[in-house]
């Protein structure tokens, strides 16, 4: 049951995902957790700033380390009166690492987190250099603060826990849970615009279904994301049928660069 402790300013960012769709089970379920850490509540002086002018002149204004680590101290005491050990601090920042799905993983496993939401032009570095283990970016953009991404990595982490999703296996089967994109997915009705199913789909030969979801994953993987399939190949995570189609794919590209991916 992991408990993230998010210090943000904003709290009622994160009042919608405690009622809204599948997060909501996660909370109503005890599945997952969340207690908001205000920096402005540990501030000092009869304006409680939590923000100052950077040292050097520039646009903007600096978070001050003070008040980050009286709600970081106030977050991890309220922890380990609840039984749990020092939780990891993570900060969202554009210098970050990219999120990726086995960092989700990781954390849906654990005790959970502390979240830092930055605002402004930024914090004292101070703070980071001190209290930070970990960066994390959701791309090559930037936000008005952290709690979007904060948001983003809550609701990615509450699909993953028991009992959240209505069908455990739809956890197993998205985007990147086995490294790659996920196929191409069909429903009603079987003809739509001119555009029909997969006859494979329609079949019921279940041993011939995953196999041509997989080789579609691998397919779009290849065309989209080729990073993904040569971190699993150099991981010896393709199999034969994996590296078969692999070679069919590289030759397609050798012989015409601008094929599209094939369809059924």
């Amino acid at each position: 049951m992991p408990r993230f402790d998010v210090l943000t300013l904003f709290a009622g960012y994160f009042e919608p995902l405690r009622s809204q769709g599948i997060c909501r089970r996660a909370f109503d379920s005890g599945a997952l957790q969340l207690r908001t850490w205000n920096p402005r509540d540990h501030a000092s002086g009869a304006h409680r700033s939590v923000d100052d002018r950077p040292y050097g002149g520039g646009p903007g204004m600096v978070m001050l380390a003070e008040p980050l680590l009286g709600a970081l101290r106030a977050a991890q005491d309220a922890r380990a009166s609840a039984g749990l050990g020092p939780a990891p601090v993570l900060l969202f920042s554009p210098t970050g690492r990219a999120l990726r799905q086995p960092e989700v993983q990781r954390l849906a496993a654990s005790e959970g987190a502390v979240l830092v939401c930055g605002r402004y032009e930024g914090i004292d570095q101070r703070f980071i250099d001190h209290y930070v283990d970990a960066e994390i970016s959701l791309g090559d953009f930037v936000l008005s603060g952290g709690e979007i991404p904060a948001l983003a990595l809550l609701d990615a982490v509450a699909r993953l826990l028991p009992g959240v999703l209505g069908d455990e296996l739809s956890a197993q089967q998205d985007s990147f849970s086995d490294g790659l994109l996920d196929c191409p997915h069909y429903t009603r009705p079987p003809v739509f615009e001119g555009s029909e199913v997969p006859q494979v789909l329609l079949g019921g030969d279940h041993a011939r279904i995953a196999r041509w979801r997989r080789d579609r994953m691998l397919e779009l993987s290849w065309r989209r994301r080729p990073e993904l399939v040569l971190e699993l190949e150099r991981a010896g995570r393709l199999d034969r049928h994996d590296l078969r189609l692999l070679a069919v794919l590289r030759e397609r590209d050798t012989q015409d660069p601008g094929t599209p991916p094939a369809g059924a």
